[in-house]
């Protein structure tokens, strides 16, 4: 009997082969819609890990991804998104997979095994009681990442494990995230419903932790840094929503500003200098809103 849910055959997708294509994507797809729900009911402990990732963000600590496979790659695409989208620096949120960056664009099916070398990552990157560790693995069974949380933890962080299936919570776990979504529909091939669960969940966390930094004017992207001609017409385009200027007139506020949104929108809505801008923002932990909206 096959225990792991991840490992067991759906019913839904037994006679996929003789499906046409059409009837391939329904099956596919009705089965992804299953995903959303099965987060859904794991919101609560979601909360628990994105309340401590806060907590290290205030204190200098980190957000560290640890994941084999599929699992990896995801934590590593997370993290790389942080840096353009809110402007932090590439050190506050990273992902760790299990065989390093060859891993990142090739299967190296064995790296999952080591677990020497899980601790050998850990104890490079000198992890500390300020810092916040999430294993992803969606059966459980990556020896890599369990190894790596337990080295972890040795050290003081906060430790989150997250997994697509129901188990037991390891005792070197302070919050286990469930998101059992059932049996693949090809049958192990964990890259489909178990990695769009993880995907959705890594989401969840950086942008409600970014959030609560204060990096976001209601939905806006406000603290993004202009370093290429999408993000310039972005910047352009929140400058011009929030301040009722043209688009020629937000362009030259945001050239003024080194591509800075946060700044561009004070120095217009209180008529002070780049300097006196950044500084209050500074003074009030980066919020826009407690600058410009102070009664709210």
């Amino acid at each position: 009997m096959i225990n792991k849910i991840t490992e067991q055959q759906n019913p839904n997708s037994q006679d996929i082969d003789k499906k046409n294509i059409l009837g391939i994507l329904h099956v596919i797809n009705n089965e992804d819609q299953k995903v959303a729900n099965s987060v859904r009911l794991s919101i609560p402990f979601i909360e628990t890990f994105v309340t401590n990732v806060i907590d290290s963000f205030k204190n200098h600590g980190r957000l560290i991804y640890i994941g084999s496979g599929t699992s990896g790659r995801l934590g590593i695409l997370d993290a790389s998104e942080c840096p353009p989208t809110y402007s932090v620096t590439p050190d506050l949120v990273q992902g760790i997979i299990a065989g390093g960056k060859d891993a990142v664009f090739r299967s190296i099916e064995n790296a999952e095994d080591n677990e020497r070398t899980a601790i050998d990552e850990i104890k490079s990157m000198n992890i500390n009681p300020n810092d916040s560790v999430l294993g992803i693995t969606a059966s459980s069974k990556a020896a890599f990442v369990m190894a790596a949380l337990k080295e972890a933890k040795k050290a003081g962080a906060f430790i989150g494990l997250l997994v697509c299936n129901n188990i037991e919570k390891p005792k070197f776990v302070d919050i286990l995230i469930e998101a059992p979504v059932g049996p693949e529909i090809i049958t192990g091939s964990t890259r489909m419903k178990a990695g769009t669960a993880t995907k959705l969940i890594l989401n969840m966390i950086t942008t409600t932790a970014m959030i609560k930094m204060n990096k976001t004017y209601g939905n806006l992207m406000v603290d993004l840094r202009a370093w290429n001609q999408k993000l310039w017409d972005r910047g352009t385009g929140i400058i011009s929503l929030l301040c009722g200027l043209s688009q020629a007139e937000s362009l030259n506020l945001l050239v003024k500003c080194d591509g800075e949104v946060k700044t561009a929108v004070v120095i217009n809505k209180l008529n002070i200098s780049v300097e006196s801008a950044r500084q209050l923002l500074a003074e009030n932990e980066g919020s826009l809103r407690k600058v410009i909206d102070p009664a709210q």
